[in-house]
């Protein structure tokens, strides 16, 4: 099956007009004579933003825990404050987004045995190791919850966010139209956010005094700065071999 062009490669591109003499200033000029499709001004539009963020309701709240007096022996002083419910919160923002590392590493795997790879670039192998690690890391967030007597299938506050957030990123990747290039960009942003995620729940396990926690945490965390560098490694190999006209296959 023959590859598509290169993104890169010069062809047709109908979106610019800077340096169309004739139909950019037409364009312009049709946009400035052309009437609102409803009454209103930018300022009007931002008041009435203003007035629906100040008369939302917060996107969720936080269930009590399953077990409470468990979490009271084994856990003492962890309620008390807010610690409790914010650690469960960003215990599921880590649940559903290591849930969509998964698939966006499965994704990954089906655009790479489409399109094929590059000089330094992702392995079929590195891959599925990096979606085992997201896998493994979704198990361990399970598992921390379960034992915290909370209820994993519970879909905090911030498990709400991070899946809105996440769905643009999985349907970047899953585009038939996006090179593995592209789709791995997509992914950056992933491991960026997921990088600093874990980062985020080691500091929070320090403040709530559980250090075996945190040590859990410290091992995920470092997983996620290798896939994030890895990644932003292979980007940076096509770069260079699209810039010095190497590439050898359609990406």
């Amino acid at each position: 099956m023959k590859s598509p062009d290169r993104p890169t490669d010069l062809d047709i591109n109908r979106t610019g007009i800077f340096l169309s003499p004739l139909d950019g200033p037409a364009t312009v000029e049709a946009a400035r004579q052309s009437r609102p499709t409803s009454p209103g001004t930018e300022q009007e539009l931002a008041e009435l933003r203003r007035q629906f963020a100040e008369e939302a309701h917060p996107i969720g709240h936080m269930p009590p825990p399953l077990a409470v007096r468990a979490v009271l022996q084994e856990f003492k002083g962890l309620i008390h404050g807010h610690r409790y419910g914010v650690l469960l919160d960003k215990l599921g923002e880590r649940l559903a987004f290591e849930r969509t590392g998964v698939r966006l590493f499965d994704a990954l795997i089906v655009k790479l045995e489409a399109q094929d790879t590059w000089d330094g670039g992702p392995t079929l192998e590195t891959l599925v190791e990096f979606r085992g690690d997201e896998a493994n890391h979704f198990a361990l967030i399970h598992e921390v919850l379960v034992h915290l007597g909370a209820d994993p299938t519970v879909v905090t506050p911030s498990a709400d966010l991070v899946g809105v957030e996440s769905l643009g990123l999985l349907q970047t990747i899953v585009d038939p139209r996006t090179t593995l290039a592209q789709s791995l960009h997509a992914q950056m942003i992933a491991e960026l956010v997921d990088a600093a995620g874990w980062d985020q729940l080691c500091m929070l396990a320090g403040v709530v005094d559980q250090q075996p926690l945190a040590a859990k945490f410290r091992a995920a965390h470092a997983q996620e700065v290798h896939h994030r560098d890895t990644v932003i490694a292979w980007l940076n190999r096509h770069a260079e071999l699209a810039a010095l006209g190497e590439l050898k296959y359609s990406a």
